[in-house]
Order: C-alpha cells, then structure tokens, then sequence
C-alpha cells in the first residue's frame, strides 16, 4: 500500500516555506504522496448564520492545488501528487484538461486527479457553473479529458461540449492521467466502473459492511469488461486517537481488504476521523513522522 497525507493549509498557512518544509518532511520521512483538498471559495458566515457548523468557509485557506503542485513538483523528486478532490463540474473540462497535462509533464507523472462534484452551491453559482446537473455533467468530463489526453486532435459532440478536431499540447507522455472518483453515492461506484481509475471514499471505516461495499465496486468492475485489480482504493486514517498499536491493526484491516492507497489526514475531525490538538507545523509534521513510524512495517 501507498501512504500520504493531507497537507494541513488550514492550519500551517499558505506561505510557500510551509508547504514546501511539509512536502519534502513527507518524502524524506518516507511517504510515498501528498494529497490537497480544493474550494475556490469560502463564504462569509457573518452573513449566513444558520451555515452548517464545519463547513469550509472563508476562513479556511485552500491553495489551488495545480499551482500547489506545479510549485512542489520543483522541490521534491519522488513524492506523489493528488488532488482529494478537485471540484470538476464547476471548471472548464478543456481547461482542467490542460492544466492535468501540463502537471504531469512538470512532475514527471507523479500526479494522480482526483475528482468530485462538490456540495457548496456558492462556489458553482460564482464560477458561472451549473450545481444542478454536476453528476451527471462530470461523467462527460471525464471523458472529454480522457480523450484529449490520448489523442492529438478531438471531435467530441456531447450534451455539454463541443470540441471541433483540436487538442491540447503538451500531452501527459503516457497519454493518460489517472482519474479517482471521491464520494460516496451510488452513482460515484457506476462512474469508477466505466472511467474510474480508482476510488477515494472517507467516510467508511473499516468493518466489514465497508469491505461488502468494497466487492460491490470490483463486481461492477469486473461487469463493465475492467479488471477489478486495476482500479485502486485509497481510504483516509486519522491519528489524533488511539495508540500505535490500534494504528497498526487498522493498516492491516485495510490492506487485507485490498486498500492500495491510505491518507493520514491530522486535521479533518469528523465521522470516524479525529484530529490532532497541535495546529503548528511542528505538530502536524511530528504527527505524521510518528504515524509513519509507527505503521511502516504495516503496510
């Protein structure tokens, strides 16, 4: 299995000596990706009372993560990238398209997309971009993109794009860049069988109703003429509770159920996930130095 992180901005700030001393921390301590979250826009509680308590809100520091990346893929060498996730259908596709090809030319392939549809109706609504139909409008994208990574020139007529024999250059050198879906509705699971790459819930912990649903995915799969091996599985982990003893038990849970990717988030505080108390750099970093060292032999 592969172990990331989810890089704590909130927390540690979007100064460009932070993000850079938390990736190259991570990929001296041996992690194998460093993964970003993504909002365009926060929104101004003063003004919304009633916004549901911990919803990201203004207050809340995002990074773009291509320009995240773009900036990290110069400083480190072996690291692994991932979006958890990208908001694709308030986006151009064409233009996410261009800005995925271009990362992975930079980074030299180390960069996984992972994407989803999001649930904050303002940033849709500020991006000029439809939250109504963003479900099914990102299936299309995905194939759009697929296309235009593979091939030099497109001519795709769809409901929602139209591209009259053109392409993007430069393009990804393997003529892909591996796709994940987030979410966790029944819809998402049909999406990984036809297009998916592989899959980024976080809402599952592990038991054996989340392994039931982990076979449901590689039966859809393995029906839509894939191989089920193929697409992989990341789940998020969390230290802020527990001993290293109870971290080391879960690791193997999820690497007997077929998890190929587990990202340490220290700050998401929800469902089963605690996070740490520190909110310093120094913290996050030694959370993850001691959650690395602890499971290593684990994974």
């Amino acid at each position: 299995m592969q172990l990331g992180a989810l890089i704590p901005l909130t927390d540690i700030g979007a100064d460009p000596a932070a993000v850079r001393d938390f990736a190259l921390t991570l990929e001296a301590t041996g992690y194998d990706f460093l993964e970003a979250p993504d909002h365009v826009l926060g929104v101004n509680t003063a003004s919304r009372p009633d916004w549901e308590a911990g919803r990201n809100t203004s207050a809340d520091v995002f990074h773009d993560p291509f320009v995240l990346f773009g900036f990290l893929s110069g400083c480190t060498t072996r690291l692994g990238f991932s979006t958890g996730v990208l908001i694709l259908p308030q986006r151009q596709t064409v233009l996410v398209a261009k800005q995925a090809a271009s990362l992975d030319i930079l980074c030299r392939g180390r960069f996984r997309l992972g994407v989803g549809v999001g649930w904050n109706e303002v940033e849709f609504v500020g991006l000029n971009e439809s939250f109504h139909n963003r479900g099914r409008r990102s299936e299309e994208q995905v194939q759009v993109m697929q296309r235009l990574w593979a091939e030099p020139h497109v001519t795709f007529k769809g409901k929602w794009h139209t591209i009259d024999d053109a392409g993007i250059n430069p393009r990804p050198a393997s003529g892909r860049v591996p796709v994940w879906f987030g979410g966790h509705h029944e819809h998402t699971l049909a999406r990984i069988a036809k297009w998916g790459d592989g899959w980024m819930p976080n809402a599952y912990p592990p038991e054996q109703s989340t392994i039931d649903i982990f076979e449901t995915l590689r039966t859809m799969v393995g029906a839509a003429g894939r191989d089920p091996a193929a697409v992989g599985i990341e789940v998020w982990t969390s230290c802020g509770a527990g001993t290293e003893a109870d971290w080391r038990r879960e690791v193997a849970f999820w690497k007997a159920a077929g998890v190929s990717h587990i990202t340490l988030t220290t700050t998401f505080n929800r469902r089963h996930h605690h996070r740490i108390a520190g909110r310093t750099l120094a913290d996050h970093l030694a959370a993850c130095e001691h959650y690395r060292a602890a499971v290593a032999a684990a994974l």
